[in-house]
């Protein structure tokens, strides 16, 4: 399935991980890449560049094209992580992808189709941020298709058996030599 996905969790659980695993099983990992932005580490000014791109000329230090994240995700996974720190005014647009997919470059009046499938990761309360008016209730629904929630670690002590080395292969493992 292409539909979205959104993975949520608390900070430090793996989302990203789960996101690009979903990637790498998908069909779209033969063809696209994975593409992740951090939503909530960004400055709001420059996410929507990010984001969408821009054209020469369109704004002063704009010295040539800038293909966004979404061109540079399609035919593969655009993982939004942080979605919930999204501004209200790049929610509108991003809601307008996700219906239309389609992208606007800053500067261009030109729309261009792109074929990427949205994972989203969060670790704040989405549907109290719907509740309080900060999140897109709209947004929300069109990325919350397939919901994912990703336990704490100390939820599952057990996956560490299956990641962590055993204390016999620390202790047989070879530091390397300085020269």
């Amino acid at each position: 399935s292409g539909a979205p996905i959104m993975i949520a969790g608390k900070s430090g659980v793996g989302k990203e991980n789960v996101a690009r695993a979903i990637h790498k099983l998908s069909n779209r990992s033969k063809v696209g890449s994975f593409v992740p932005i951090n939503c909530g580490a960004i400055p709001h000014e420059l996410l929507e560049n990010e984001l969408f791109g821009h054209v020469k000329g369109a704004f002063s230090g704009a010295v040539s094209d800038y293909k966004g994240r979404f061109q540079q995700a399609h035919g593969g996974t655009l993982f939004l992580d942080e979605i919930g720190d999204m501004p209200p005014q790049l929610q509108v647009k991003l809601l307008r992808v996700v219906q239309d997919g389609r992208v606007s470059r800053l500067g261009s009046d030109r729309e261009e189709s792109v074929d990427v499938r949205i994972i989203c990761g969060t670790h704040r309360d989405l549907p109290h941020l719907v509740g309080t008016g900060d999140f897109r209730e709209d947004l929300f629904f069109r990325l919350n298709v397939i919901p994912i929630r990703v336990p704490c670690l100390s939820d599952r002590i057990s996956c560490l058996l299956y990641t962590s080395p055993s204390p016999r292969d620390l202790s047989t493992s070879r530091m390397p030599s300085s020269a």
